[in-house]
């Protein structure tokens, strides 16, 4: 599908956009592979860290991060980007149904 500038994001793009609102929340990211489950938020002596878990894919990993992002910051308080906004309330609402 050919890219006229304002088709939607992809998985992938709202996954870097997710995780550089996580480094904005001085959450050190790391690259794991830890089972395909998408990695997740952990505090390890006083420090945030985010594995991104590399045998995941794209949807999943974005799926952990929006869950971390809304456990350390109030995105009614930041600008994101809508498509990026959107994905981070549809993931959480699924949680909370």
């Amino acid at each position: 599908m050919p890219s006229d500038g304002t088709a939607q994001m992809n998985e992938q793009q709202i996954l870097e956009e997710l995780l550089a609102l996580l480094e904005a929340q001085d959450v050190k990211i790391r690259s794991e592979p830890l089972g395909g489950r998408g990695g997740g938020l952990v505090a390890m002596k006083g420090q945030k860290m985010f594995f991104v878990d590399t045998e995941a894919g794209s949807a999943e990993v974005a799926t952990r991060c929006a869950e971390a992002i809304r456990k350390l910051l109030d995105i009614e308080t930041v600008y994101l980007r809508p498509e990026v906004r959107e994905f981070i309330e549809n993931h959480i609402d699924r949680e909370h149904v």
